[in-house]
């Protein structure tokens, strides 16, 4: 037969076209998705553990073997085009860094990008398939929305590895059902599965499940506990005496009778941050004979000391380890933030590379935390500021410190802020959200607050008394609610109708900002005394999920400190706004001079987000001698202490030009004051008040020489929400000798190790303040 050329096949289908109506015009729509032509002989799924249906690692089965994609430039609109290969409608997030888990296989694709429209994964750009230069600690996941696709019936496959996971983990307490101080710690060992709770059959059980068990629950570990008391009492008829402990025992009988397996031959090696990532079985619903000749886990677990007193424990004597070498910042709610370790006296941060599990949960449990519920990259808690001490940290998760773990010591030109480190641990419960609600707010947010009190039997719910209410109470009650850091803490509530709760039950409320609940505070007792009664003179909250953080510059302080005598008839504007020391009054204006301690200020917003004024601008004050508006009436406190602690002389500056002065490469300026603009520091950048500016000193003109300390504090009022304030103030050894002035030493608050610290006081010549 003759072969047909090309050319004549592209004229009978230009004559086909031509006499076929659906050529003439767009297809009928269709109601149910076409097969996408680009996936034809791929397969998707989503796997690993813990996960819900909707959730997981993705893995795709190309020439019939399954494997993974790399997360690198993975992003939200790779996750959209992904979760509608596999039936969703659209994505709600995404993860990295094998959150579920490492894959097997091969890694099919690697810096996969796409727009988030494609039809098919194959129409996105990547390096091609099979071509990548990633381990599978590094396999993607993503987050679909729980709605399927009307119509969607192609081959996919959405659950393969197993159809059961254990979701969720809880200590039952076997004996009694009365009320018991939160949180439990000790019970049987229960799983939640799709078909309820059920128990784990305790053959094989080692101390490893335990450890897991505990870290899931918020504990850093676990303890020996008597099994015998939970097995069943065999030789009950032969010993009839005691028959005043009979009543738990009948107790304990009674809940034998109702146990209900659900899983078996659990192995854990006792690193992994969730029990499903464990060898384990569950039983099949034909299983007749379940757990034959064993009994229900069991687990105890100790809790840290913040915990322990809440649950009524005995606090610990815990053996002196030292200070603290790890720490955690910016984060919104107990037991999660950015990593920082402390080294050489100095705090840094830790490079996101190879950041995982296994590494967060040794910090989590460092800290006296359970194992980490989720590990964080890409500066999720906020970027640090200064050093990064750490990079590649691989832990095995048996380690009692991150500083035990193998890792690469780096330099600035490795890593940078963006790429900071956090952790999300599991912490215990308590039920202090459920003694705590908010009422009369536009959104869950807001409202007054009201508070449960009273014993069993004579619960009640009541207003807090406004008088002395504040930010760091605001702060504790927002994180009691789980909303968060704290904008404000209002003490009159007219616009927030309390409905029919009236009563004041707590009054003379005082809280340092780091206890966990209301009642952890000092407070008035059952005695209530209130200066305003009525309950439009109750406390109220607004909450948010995040803040901004000043953090001074220590460094620039003490590079540019010196000493200035300025001349009288050059202070006026100065003395007109309380610059200048008390005797200045008394001067012999304008004749004379004032001996000024000037030095630079640089404040970062280290937070997560912009730090603005607490008052309107329709309440800011015009200063016409300097030509500026106030938006704050304190800033800054600038105080000379001596050693222990006496003030000498002070100063203080007002936010007279809060504005953006400079910010991070990938930050724009928002705020800057001049022509009556917006105050205030965006988060990544910086307000620099230079030496130079009037009030930007503290005036030691009546100071004798002597030692002392250079105190400066950020937000001394609390008047603006931060998500920590602990980092507010700076303290600089200083010593004048009446005609130059020494400063050095400088660091701040909380940042500086305790050797450091008792170096600082055993300064020579802290004793006295004559010079030696």
């Amino acid at each position: 037969m003759r072969p047909v050329s090309v050319w004549q096949w592209s004229l009978w289908g230009l004559l086909l076209c031509l006499l076929c109506s659906s050529c003439l015009g767009s297809p009928s729509p269709s109601t149910a998705p076409e097969k996408r032509a680009g996936s034809q002989g791929l397969r998707f799924r989503l796997a690993g553990f813990p996960r819900k249906p909707f959730e997981g690692r993705v893995e795709i089965q190309r020439a019939g073997e399954w494997g993974t994609i790399c997360d690198d430039d993975f992003t939200l609109q790779a996750a959209h085009v992904l979760c509608r290969e596999l039936g969703f409608t659209e994505a709600t997030g995404w993860t990295h860094s094998a959150k579920y888990g490492p894959g097997t296989g091969r890694i099919w694709l690697d810096n996969l990008s796409c727009s988030g429209t494609e039809r098919s994964v194959t129409e996105c750009a990547s390096r091609g398939w099979g071509n990548s230069d990633c381990t599978h600690d590094e396999d993607a996941g993503v987050i679909c929305k729980d709605e399927r696709l009307p119509g969607f019936s192609d081959s996919n496959v959405i659950e393969v590895e197993h159809h059961l996971q254990v979701e969720e983990v809880r200590l039952r307490p076997a004996v009694g059902r009365g009320r018991r101080p939160l949180p439990v710690t000790e019970g049987l060992v229960e799983v939640r599965v799709p078909d309820g709770w059920s128990q784990v059959c305790d053959k094989g059980w080692s101390a490893h499940n335990s450890h897991v068990v505990c870290g899931m629950l918020g504990f850093p570990s676990e303890k020996r506990v008597n099994v015998a008391f939970y097995r069943p009492i065999t030789k009950l008829k032969a010993k009839p005496k005691p028959r005043v402990g009979r009543g738990p025992i009948k107790r304990l009988l009674a809940q034998r009778q109702q146990h209900s397996f659900g899983l078996h031959g659990v192995a854990c090696v006792g690193t992994e941050a969730h029990l499903s990532l464990c060898s384990l079985e569950f039983y099949r619903a034909n299983d007749t004979t379940r757990c034959p000749g064993g009994a229900p886990a069991v687990v105890s677990c100790v809790p840290s000391p913040l915990y322990a007193a809440s649950s009524g424990q005995k606090k610990q004597q815990s053996k002196p380890q030292g200070e603290a070498r790890v720490r955690l910042k910016g984060g919104a709610h107990p037991g999660e933030g950015r990593v920082e370790v402390l080294k050489a006296g100095t705090w840094g941060t830790v490079c996101d590379r190879k950041w995982d599990l296994q590494a967060a949960s040794v910090v989590c449990r460092e800290l006296g935390f359970g194992s980490a519920r989720e590990a964080l990259s890409g500066a999720r808690m906020g970027q640090g500021m200064g050093a990064i001490h750490l990079s590649e940290v691989r832990c095995s998760g048996q380690e009692p410190s991150l500083w035990k773990c193998p890792h690469r010591n780096i330099t600035a030109e490795d890593c940078s802020h963006s790429q900071d480190a956090g952790v999300r641990c599991n912490l215990p419960y308590t039920g202090v959200e459920t003694k705590i609600r908010l009422s009369g707010g536009r959104s869950r947010h807001e409202g007054r607050v009201e508070v449960q009190t009273g014993g069993p039997g004579s619960l009640r719910w009541g207003l807090i008394c406004g008088d002395d209410w504040g930010t760091l109470e605001a702060m504790v009650a927002c994180r009691q609610l789980g909303l968060g850091y704290a904008n404000h803490g209002l003490q009159e509530t007219w616009y927030w109708d309390s409905g029919n709760i009236t009563e004041v039950v707590m009054s003379g409320v005082h809280c340092t900002g780091t206890e966990l609940s209301l009642d952890q505070c000092a407070h008035h007792g059952t005695h209530v005394a209130c200066k305003r009664t009525g309950s439009h003179f109750t406390a109220g909250v607004i909450c948010s999920e995040t803040a901004s953080d000043l953090l001074l510059h220590s460094a620039l302080v003490q590079e540019t400190a010196y000493i200035e005598d300025r001349p009288l008839h050059m202070l006026y504007c100065a003395a007109e706004e309380n610059c200048l020391a008390s005797s200045a009054r008394s001067a012999n204006w304008p004749y004379g001079h004032r001996r000024l301690l000037r030095f630079s200020s640089q404040i970062h917003n280290l937070g997560r987000a912009d730090f603005r004024p607490k008052a309107g601008r329709h309440s800011w004050v015009w200063h016409e001698c300097h030509g500026h508006y106030h938006s704050m009436d304190i800033f800054t406190h600038y105080d000379i202490l001596t050693p222990n602690g006496t003030k000498v002389a002070e100063g203080h500056k007002a936010s007279f030009c809060l504005e953006d002065t400079e910010c991070q490469e990938d930050v724009s300026k928002r705020y800057e004051c001049a022509n009556f603009g917006e105050q205030g520091i965006t988060v990544g950048c910086w307000d620099l008040y230079r030496h130079d500016i009037d009030c930007q000193w503290i005036d030691i003109t009546d100071v004798k020489p002597g030692n002392y300390i250079l105190q400066v504090v950020i937000n001394p009022n609390f008047e603006v929400a931060e998500s920590d304030f602990t980092n507010n103030a700076m303290k600089c050894n200083c010593k004048y000798d009446g005609h130059r002035i020494w400063v050095h030493n400088c660091h701040i608050g909380d940042a500086f190790s305790e050797e450091a610290n008792r170096r600082f006081e055993r300064y020579p010549g802290q004793t006295s303040n004559q010079i030696i």
